[in-house]
């Protein structure tokens, strides 16, 4: 069993920073990591994802270039690098564990482990 808990939501205005970070509690150490992210009204959607071992990062296109996603397994953490905020981006963010090998690691509907989310809004 693996429980997440995500921090470092916030509001911030458009062209700014902001940092998530996911904690894991439970073995991940071989867990494909993933963020997402769900605007009211709106299907969640896949924002950047790492395979085991911080390997193969994958970006959704709205966010390649100013995210960047990292983990640290000394500290089974999840991290998200937001930079660069747009309006857009204003939604609850998800971080997300599987250990099921997947060919996209995007799809939400592969992954069993999520956490309770972290609001981000980016004001214009």
């Amino acid at each position: 069993q693996v429980q997440l808990v995500e921090s470092g939501g916030g509001s911030v205005q458009a062209g700014g920073s902001l940092r998530l970070s996911c904690v894991a509690f439970g073995y991940t150490y071989t867990a494909t990591w993933a963020w997402f992210r769900q605007a009211p009204g709106k299907e969640r959607e896949g924002v950047a994802a790492i395979r085991p071992g911080g390997a193969f990062p994958a970006y959704a296109d709205s966010v390649k270039g100013r995210f960047t996603i990292s983990q640290d397994n000394n500290k089974n953490a999840l991290y998200l690098q937001m930079n660069s905020l747009k309006p857009e981006d204003t939604a609850m963010y998800y971080c997300a564990a599987t250990f099921t090998i997947l060919r996209d690691t995007l799809d939400p509907g592969r992954y069993k482990y999520w956490g309770q989310g972290t609001q981000v809004t980016v004001s214009s």
